[in-house]
């Protein structure tokens, strides 16, 4: 059973950094794609940042500049460096992965159960 667990949340004074991990486990053939989305309190989940298999990334303004994402393939893992967060940096910050589970015939896509990250003083 496939799964993405997400850390490395938690409370930071405004201008200080956090980064977060998401580590994709269980029967994996190959992983494409990976992202970071949030979600803040009363808003839609939007799209932070994604990178593919070679390690091209895209960033949305929302991570434009601040952040960065970056994975590691032998560890099935993605990260996500925050740095100079602001206040409206809170959210809950969701891992996602285009990947193919062993025997499968087809990718699916995975979603983590999120981590908080509240940026206040």
């Amino acid at each position: 059973q496939v799964q993405l667990v997400e850390s490395g949340g938690g409370l930071v004074q405004p201008g200080g950094s956090l980064r977060l991990a998401c580590v994709a486990s269980g029967s994996i053939w190959s992983i494409n794609a990976m992202a970071w989305y949030r979600q803040a309190p009363g808003e839609e989940r939007e799209l932070v940042a994604t990178i593919s298999s070679d390690g091209s990334t895209h960033y949305t303004d929302s991570g434009k500049g601040r952040f960065t994402i970056s994975r590691d393939n032998a560890r099935n893992t993605v990260y996500l460096q925050m740095n100079n967060l602001k206040p409206e940096d809170t959210a809950v910050y969701y891992c996602n992965a285009d990947l193919i589970p062993a025997g499968a015939p087809n990718g699916m896509t995975y979603w983590g159960k999120g981590t908080l990250v509240t940026v206040s003083s």
